[in-house]
């Protein structure tokens, strides 16, 4: 019976990497599980795979909208059930692959998402007051919710407070598991010392910034206006700052990487909240080597 192999793990961990050398090797399909590759446009920032990368292997559930839609996370998962659902019927068994907790949650344990479409006179509502008053207000109604939400996140802080005010329950309450009928391997990746992981994240954005990422929201700016919800999310809304002439390039840079340290420790709480899952060290110098015996042994069993 084909299952699903779940790879995790904090930002700049190397998830997306081990995932297409394991995709390419096992011949599988590979599915995005991020809350911001799934929108066109967002490519460096969001450290979207490469255009080499989606020549190399194709990947699923990234680039499946414009940045003014919203795509709840209902949504995903229904998106992403018909992907597993067309792999299994070819008899293979997908790669989900992400650092977006709920997305990973809601395939790998079966989350049951509240189907609440979106309200846009209460979203705009929400959207005329500041991103820290909304992400205050979401720590007073669903602080369980709000720990799995980065501060600067004004997409998934409005969306919270859309179910909030729509249901008059927090999403978190809400959410509620229903295991999927087939197998599931969930493969974790961590960086033991934290010291470690902002060297990587702070390599990682210079990498971005080299790569034209300040270029990417000058042209966002251009097209959607600065006002759009996806570029005050993290790494984002510190480039629009400085756009803004708020503080120079390199306090820009600083803030990015002390932001994204502070989301990758969110990140390892949520996962490490989650049963199941096997952790390997994302700094280990033989990991493929260490994973895909796993990963074999779990395919053959599937057979």
């Amino acid at each position: 019976m084909p299952g699903l192999i779940a790879i995790c793990g904090p930002t700049a961990s190397g998830k997306s990497s081990l995932a297409l050398r394991l995709a390419i090797q096992f011949q599988l399909p590979l599915l995005g599980a991020d809350s911001r590759q799934i929108y066109r446009h967002f490519d460096i920032g969001t450290a979207k795979p490469t255009a080499s990368d989606r020549a190399q292997w194709p990947h699923h559930l990234v680039d499946i909208a414009d940045p003014t839609e919203t795509v709840t996370v209902a949504q995903y998962q229904a998106l992403a059930q018909e992907t597993i659902g067309q792999a299994h019927q070819a008899n293979l068994t997908p790669i989900l692959v992400g650092g977006t907790g709920l997305y990973v949650q809601a395939i790998a344990s079966g989350l049951s998402i509240p189907p609440v479409p979106p309200h846009p006179h209460l979203r705009q509502q929400l959207a005329e007051l500041s991103q820290p008053v909304c992400y205050a207000m979401l720590q007073q109604v669903d602080p369980v919710g709000a720990r799995a939400i980065h501060a600067n996140d004004s997409v998934r802080t409005l969306r919270s407070l859309e179910v909030y005010y729509v249901t008059g329950r927090p999403q978190s309450d809400l959410q509620r598991r229903q295991p999927p009928s087939y197998p599931v391997l969930t493969i974790g990746l961590r960086c033991q010392d934290l010291d470690r992981l902002e060297a990587r994240i702070r390599q990682r954005t210079e990498s971005m910034l080299a790569a034209g990422w300040l270029e990417e929201v000058k042209g966002l700016q251009a097209r959607y206006g600065d006002a759009l919800p996806l570029l005050k999310t993290l790494g984002y809304v510190e480039l629009n700052e400085y756009l803004n002439g708020e503080r120079t390039l390199a306090q820009t840079r600083d803030r990015i990487v002390k932001h994204t340290r502070q989301f990758a420790k969110r990140q390892m709480t949520w996962f490490k909240r989650t049963p199941g899952i096997r952790w390997f060290d994302c700094e280990a110098p033989d990991l493929y080597e260490r994973v895909e015996p796993v990963v074999r042994e779990f395919l053959a069993r599937d057979v």
